[in-house]
């Protein structure tokens, strides 16, 4: 997956990251480089939190055939 990520530096020097497509998702760093990995590590538990929020809303009733199951994660992050 590819993220759109907007890196600036606020008026203390330091460097923010915003991941647009996750929204709330940011971090900071005291160089453009840590704010890239920490902003990594931001994106993965903003999906991560998201996953397990929407396998607890997913109820099958036993079958035995193929199902399709498609899982909405654009909802609030928990991280």
């Amino acid at each position: 997956m590819k993220f759109t990520i907007i890196l600036e530096r606020d008026e203390e020097g330091r460097y923010v990251a915003e991941c647009t497509d996750l929204p709330g998702c940011m971090s900071e760093g005291d160089t453009p480089e840590e704010a890239i990995q920490n902003i990594n590590e931001a994106i993965l538990g903003c999906i991560t939190s998201r996953l397990k929020v929407a396998a607890g809303s997913v109820h099958l009733p036993p079958v035995d055939r193929t199902v399709t199951i498609s899982l909405d994660i654009s909802g609030p992050t928990y991280a």
